[in-house]
């Protein structure tokens, strides 16, 4: 269906009122009681995860040799296998901030390619945009994937399959998820390590709203917006029916008003791990944010793998080396550990 300029002004104005009603809701959200919302037979936690952290100043032909780094800490065998990454590409972005590089992207397709994979696919769903093409140009990615020679696929219109729920945070009973993630023999997701304004942070497990397809859960994927962005991240992540693995660009990260306005932060580095929950937990304390007090994070935490600092076999460089005092909004500053607190 073709917009008018009209048609389109009017849908944009339309987003930002949703917008408006949204936001009280997500912030409400949290209140929620902590019963358990799994089947408690359906999930083994790890005793421990393995998350490493590798060194990654800029963005340039030294990209291969950090991912082979990062890779090489843990049993991946991809031969034979179809690899599915996960950018997080967001909004047109001018300053390089919001999306994952389209560099480190690229890089990853080489290097999983070079690791025998049969195929390696990018994918997103972008939750702002509907026009996949212009965010493609603006943001660089196009032109890096088609230097790469690697296929992308938009999971907004994706096929999709149905998956029953296995946690009932929403209430959600099923969720239709993108042919191309449940049909994938390695998931790769791939965020920018920032701040949120609603979430406190967004890293691999936030960065699942993006395989949400659109023509079901609306823009930007508002139907989860609404049951909450705490629920929703723990009930998209476990549901999802295949292997992962998370590498987090945090080259340059975001801080403040993060995921869209917020300041760009450097930190040189990169994260990996199979574990997405400890992953995650590890980047909020590289920003240095309690990841017990993140709701996602504390019910994940209780059945799909370890946010515990004991129970998280940090590998690569240490994480104090690379920990900086990210900003946040008001409203999350309860996430900032006590000075005491920070070495666990």
């Amino acid at each position: 269906m073709a917009f008018t300029r009209r048609q389109f002004v009017g849908t944009v104005a339309t987003g930002v009122v949703a917008g408006a009603v949204l936001a009280p809701l997500v912030a409400r959200a949290p209140q929620r009681e902590r019963e358990a919302r799994w089947g408690r037979d359906a999930y083994v936690k790890p005793p421990r995860s393995r998350v490493a952290i590798v060194r990654a100043d800029a963005y340039d032909d030294r990209l291969d040799a950090a991912l082979r780094e990062g890779l090489a800490l843990f049993p991946l065998d991809v031969r034979g296998r179809r690899v599915v990454l996960k950018p997080n590409l967001v909004e047109f972005d001018p300053a390089g901030v919001i999306n994952t590089h389209p560099a480190l992207v690229a890089a990853a397709a080489r290097v999983f390619r070079s690791m025998d994979a049969r195929e390696v696919i990018v994918a997103e769903g972008p939750g702002h945009r509907r026009d996949n093409e212009y965010l493609l140009d603006a943001s660089g990615l196009g032109a890096a994937l088609e230097d790469a020679g690697v296929r992308y696929v938009d999971l907004n219109v994706d096929g999709v399959r149905r998956v029953a729920t296995r946690s009932r945070f929403t209430g959600l009973s099923e969720l239709w998820l993108p042919e191309t993630v449940a049909g994938a023999d390695l998931f790769v997701s791939m965020p920018k390590l920032k701040t949120h304004h609603w979430a406190g942070a967004t890293l691999s497990m936030k960065n699942l709203f993006g395989i949400m397809p659109g023509t079901h859960y609306g823009w930007p994927k508002n139907v989860l917006h609404v049951k909450g962005i705490p629920n929703s991240i723990v009930d998209i992540n476990a549901a999802l029916p295949v292997r992962r693995f998370a590498i987090v660009d945090g080259i340059v990260g975001m801080e403040g008003n993060g995921p869209i306005q917020g300041t760009a932060r450097k930190s040189g580095l990169l994260a990996f791990g199979e574990d997405p929950v400890a992953v995650d937990a590890t980047c909020a304390r590289l920003m240095t944010l309690e990841p017990s007090r993140m709701d996602y994070l504390a019910d994940a935490g209780a059945f799909l793998g370890n946010v515990e600092i004991e129970r998280i076999e940090q590998v690569g460089e240490s994480l104090d080396r690379f920990r900086q005092d990210f900003a946040v909004l008001d409203r999350f500053q309860s996430l900032k550990p006590a000075r005491h607190d920070l070495a666990r």
